[in-house]
């Protein structure tokens, strides 16, 4: 039986994996009552895919963020950008909506992140962050808890992830190279999109301006690669994802919804 209304933002590759879930019935306790995406044209064949899909369903695809808020969804999954995400979060929270975000990169601002944590805890909402393309956090967060922790962040990306950004070179496409080094929040900034996952690491560990992060850049990797180790007294950890699609981020997203229903949690 389906309980709990949900709308999502950003209608690309990751929202149709979500709809893929819920077309596999992954997802039978949420409804999908909208989307919206920066061109209609996106949410509009995302809706009509699920109405085609799922019986009686009436998706909407909005026009605008405020036409999607009428819709009062309990929960909003959200796949587009970080400043996507602070130009609506607080909004969306004190409209009723939870939110289930893979932006995590919006929360290396600290005031957005006290203000989105304020205004959850008054209108009772909730923040949801989906692990994205990582793993192992619940370690980092719990050995945080007890102990002083040494943590590091590295990022291996094909010199074409960077053709857009100031960190490119044309040498790039020849050798390999490290191409950045510095704290989670120097890091989002120059990779606004690319590098989530080390604010993800970030805060559930050691903080973002604490969270030593390294960015390679390797000719003709088509691929994304994150290690992520851990020090400290007492422990050790080093996890290594290697994913050569987005396939992962997009289904941590549904890995979330089905947690946050379920009567057994991880």
């Amino acid at each position: 039986m389906k309980t709990h209304t949900f709308a999502i933002i950003g209608c690309g590759k990751l929202a149709n994996i979500v709809v893929d879930a819920l077309i596999d019935n992954m997802l039978p306790e949420y409804e999908l009552i909208g989307c919206y995406s920066r061109t209609f044209n996106s949410a509009e064949k995302l809706a009509t895919r699920v109405n085609n899909n799922v019986e009686n369903y009436a998706c909407k695809p909005c026009k605008t963020i405020d036409e999607l808020f009428q819709l009062k969804p309990k929960y909003i999954v959200e796949t587009a950008t970080p400043n996507s995400l602070k130009n609506w979060g607080i909004n969306a929270l004190k409209n009723g909506s939870s939110i289930i975000t893979l932006s995590i990169g919006a929360f290396s601002d600290d005031t957005f992140k006290n203000e989105m944590k304020q205004t959850a805890e008054k209108y009772n909402t909730r923040i949801h962050i989906a692990s994205g393309a990582i793993g192992g956090l619940d370690i980092l967060r719990t050995a945080s808890l007890f102990e002083d922790c040494e943590v590091s962040f590295t990022s291996i990306k094909g010199a074409h992830r960077l053709k857009k950004l100031d960190l490119y070179d044309k040498k790039l496409e020849k050798e390999k190279r490290e191409v950045f080094r510095g704290n989670a929040k120097e890091a989002i900034e120059l990779l606004p999109t690319g590098i989530n996952v080390a604010v993800a690491t970030a805060l559930a560990s050691v903080g973002t301006e604490k969270l030593d992060v390294s960015v390679h850049s390797v000719p003709d990797f088509k691929d994304d690669e994150h290690i992520i180790e851990l020090s400290s007294d007492t422990i050790k950890a080093e996890i290594d994802i290697f994913s050569s699609t987005s396939k992962l981020a997009g289904w941590s997203i549904v890995s979330t919804m089905r947690n946050i229903q379920a009567p057994i949690t991880f």
